[in-house]
């Protein structure tokens, strides 16, 4: 057995077991979902066809998925190393790919599965989510997604030395981040100033492909750039990860 499937296969009976993590990593967008979809149900964008519903759900579930990478991955890093199991994995042949590797597979799965379950709930009667003709291509934006938002929780770990500290900067970036990026409320309802600052966001981005795969709103080069960037911030996060990643606290 390679030394990456071993740690995939700890990570998931590891978290399989922590049922309330598990439970409230699928309930919390959902909660958002019900909040929204209930206030905003049966009125439509326009003449678009489509109801407010169709963008809120595509960006509530896009801040999910985000946040469940980024915290997930934060703590597991910051917890590892505080019990030293970090430090054990370092004296196997072990590598920092095969760490991250077994972590983003898990990650990768709980997205997926995230989507699954929230889109069943979305399209159900009491929402009437509408989805677009191509809805599949929320796949390679959940691989885009999670690959971003993965690494950039394998910094804050990094750098984070209790939970209350990973939740605090993790909530700094994700919560302001869903505002901004226009997860819970549309861009075209911000200034100027603030749309063009939410290009600087990943989940700006992240927004843009999962509403383009699941709803067909925007266009196909928007939704392809959106992959890209996503894809450019994760590459550019797991580079100052790798620089910043401690196997125990002192190194």
């Amino acid at each position: 057995m390679s030394t990456y499937t071993a740690l995939t296969r700890a990570t998931y009976k590891a978290g399989v077991r922590d049922v309330a993590t598990v439970f409230f990593t699928f309930a919390f967008p959902l909660v958002f979902l019900v909040v929204f979809g209930t206030i905003f149900r049966d009125q439509q964008v326009g003449d678009t066809g489509h109801g407010y519903v169709d963008f809120i759900a595509s960006g509530v579930l896009a801040w999910g998925m985000a946040s469940a990478a980024l915290f997930g991955v934060a703590f597991t890093v910051m917890q590892w190393r505080n019990d030293d199991l970090l430090r054990l994995i370092r004296l196997s042949p072990a590598s920092f790919s095969s760490v991250i590797g077994a972590r983003y597979t898990i990650a990768l799965a709980m997205g997926l599965a995230q989507v699954v379950l929230f889109i069943g709930v979305a399209v159900s009667p009491f929402f009437g989510m509408r989805l677009g003709p191509e809805p599949w291509l929320v796949v390679p934006a959940v691989v885009a997604g999670v690959t971003a938002f993965m690494a950039f929780g394998v910094i804050i770990g990094s750098v984070a030395n209790t939970p209350e500290a990973v939740a605090a900067i993790s909530n700094c970036v994700v919560v302001p981040m869903a505002f901004l990026s226009g997860s819970f409320l549309p861009l075209d309802m911000m200034p100027d100033w603030l749309q063009a600052f939410s290009k600087a966001l990943p989940l700006r981005y992240l927004n843009d492909a999962t509403a383009y795969s699941l709803v067909g709103a925007g266009t196909l080069g928007s939704y392809l750039l959106a992959l890209v960037v996503l894809l450019g911030f994760g590459a550019a996060a797991l580079a100052v990860a790798a620089k910043v990643f401690r196997w125990t606290r002192e190194s």
